[in-house]
């Protein structure tokens, strides 16, 4: 939609046009929003009875928020996705620093301005993603990044340093109207803290002495790491005590929402199957209850989603270097996804020099849980059989789809092999050689066939 074409005060009263604050725009639209049945919050999985619900509490409250939780919980998301809680437009003063509406100018310029010019007073039209800002909280950020200082540039066009005009504003006064996003609210020096009270509290804002009595109307909202895991700061009391709430996060604990979440945020270059990206769901929430990973760092979403990416990659890789004319993951490529995310996992300390065997075991435990849920029931007797016969099959990152499919063992009239790809899904040849190797995987950790990887190959028989 394009912006509506009022462009100056006068047409604005004229119109009907209501001023309303913006904790009470926010409540007003996400009431409507609920009374309407649409989803305010979407792209969340996981949150729909816990996290949601004690946030809309808040907003309709009309309270500043902390959401607590370890990385990778979607907090960041969170507090973005309100912006879609905003009007779509709302006029502001054209040419006013801090946004204001024009009929209620709060700094020196635009009163003397609205003074002026009365009902011709210029009206510009702030999409609602232009009224939220972020700022992630690093130990250099200063009072003037968050709040403002004096200019000396024009102090030295000869304004006097006791005129209200020399002063530059920070991110907070600059978000007038609008949401300001603290990410990682305890990393902000103490003093810097100090600096916010008066926002959060009197909504008005001191800089280097001046008497400056803004009435600001802004939204607060912050994200912040438990404090026990951290230890790099803290949220000072004072501040702490200003948050109208403090909502916990946690990560999905239904395993249909991490698989969402991958779906949803990663940005995969070939086809993954669904049992692929459910094995790493399963291995990432595994690794949340492993006594082997240090639980107070977390593991987080983004761990899965990176695997998601990197066997993704893994198998383009293969179709581009094999000639392969679709490019489909498979069991194999899961092995490349250990090799590279180790680092993005914080082991105990009595762990040291055994991180890989532990995400190896807990890959294969996630494997078989996998095969379990879509495999269980099916007679693989005649499999068995031909692979303790002799038969071998060969898989890898050189083998393409056609070449491990040939490889099979044949069965007489058995449609095991059909029967494997109908309950996995699979149509093409990419994704019937993947949905057959995880048989074999599930086989081979079942101890009911022999595996050995040698290279860039791996042999079951």
């Amino acid at each position: 939609m394009t912006a509506p074409p009022i462009s100056t005060v006068g047409e604005l009263r004229a119109s009907g046009h209501v001023s309303k604050p913006v904790r009470v725009e926010i409540r007003d639209n996400l009431l409507a929003a609920l009374r309407e049945g649409r989803d305010p919050w979407p792209g969340l999985h996981g949150f729909e009875d816990t996290v949601v619900p004690q946030l809309e509490r808040a907003l309709i409250a009309g309270h500043d928020v902390v959401l607590l939780g370890e990385r990778g919980q979607g907090k960041t998301r969170l507090l973005r996705t309100m912006v879609g809680l905003l009007d779509e437009w709302t006029p502001v003063i054209a040419g006013s620093e801090l946004g204001e509406h024009p009929y209620e100018p709060v700094t020196h310029v635009s009163r003397r301005r609205a003074a002026e010019l009365g009902d011709e007073l210029p009206v510009e039209w702030r999409h609602r993603d232009e009224r939220y800002a972020e700022k992630l909280a690093t130990p250099d950020t200063s009072v003037a990044d968050l709040i403002g200082d004096v200019d000396p540039m024009k102090v030295a066009e000869g304004r006097s340093l006791g005129d209200p005009e020399t002063i530059h504003f920070g991110l907070i006064p600059r978000s007038h109207r609008g949401i300001v996003a603290i990410n990682e609210l305890p990393d902000l020096a103490e003093r810097i803290q100090v600096a916010m009270l008066n926002v959060m509290e009197e909504r008005d804002i001191q800089i280097r002495g001046y008497v400056l009595r803004l009435p600001l109307d802004v939204l607060v909202v912050a994200s912040a790491n438990p404090e026990d895991y951290t230890n790099r700061g803290r949220i000072i009391t004072p501040l702490k005590d200003r948050f109208g709430a403090e909502i916990r996060t946690h990560y999905p604990t239904a395993l249909e929402d991490e698989v969402a979440v991958i779906r949803q945020e990663a940005d995969l270059v070939a086809d993954v199957p669904d049992h692929l990206v459910e094995i790493l769901a399963r291995f990432t929430r595994n690794l949340r209850e492993s006594s082997a990973v240090d639980q107070r760092s977390g593991v987080s979403a983004r761990f899965a989603i990176a695997g998601a990416e990197t066997i993704a990659a893994a198998a383009i890789h293969r179709a581009t270097s094999q000639g392969e004319d679709e490019a489909v993951a498979r069991v194999v490529d899961l092995e490349t996804a250990v090799e590279v995310l180790g680092g993005k996992v914080e082991f105990e300390s009595g762990e040291e020099g055994r991180e890989a065997e532990a995400l190896t075991h807990l890959l294969r435990t996630a494997t078989a849980e996998t095969v379990r849920t879509h495999l269980r029931g099916l007679d693989m007797s005649l499999l068995v059989d031909a692979l303790e016969s002799g038969a071998m099959v060969t898989t890898g990152e050189r083998v393409t789809a056609r070449d491990f499919l040939t490889g099979l063992p044949v069965l007489g009239e058995s449609e095991l092999y059909d029967d494997i790809c109908d309950r996995l899904g699979a149509t093409n040849d990419g994704q019937r050689a993947g949905a057959i190797e995880l048989a074999l995987e599930g086989l081979y950790l079942a101890r009911k066939v022999g595996k050995d990887t040698d290279g860039s190959e791996t042999v079951y028989g």
